[in-house]
């Protein structure tokens, strides 16, 4: 169960969709959820692991080491 407070226009903006398409608030709710929670986890990893770089904990590799460890190198 989750319950989220939004803005009066994007309640009503909302409101507005359900009505148009008879769908549910929730329907829209869910689905713009699904469909930013993939980029939401994705840019979170980045932001960690660019931080775990800056301060050394972890390295980068290059495409070409990344080909040569896994013996696709030409």
């Amino acid at each position: 169960m989750l319950a989220i407070r939004l803005p009066a226009e994007v309640e009503a903006r909302l409101e507005a969709l359900a009505q148009a398409t008879g769908r549910t608030k929730t329907f829209y709710a869910r689905e713009a959820i699904l469909e930013h929670l993939d980029d939401l986890e994705d840019l979170y990893l980045a932001e960690q692991r660019l931080i775990d770089i800056r301060a050394g904990r972890s390295r980068t590799f290059t495409l070409e080491e990344v080909e040569r460890d896994l013996g696709l190198a030409d």
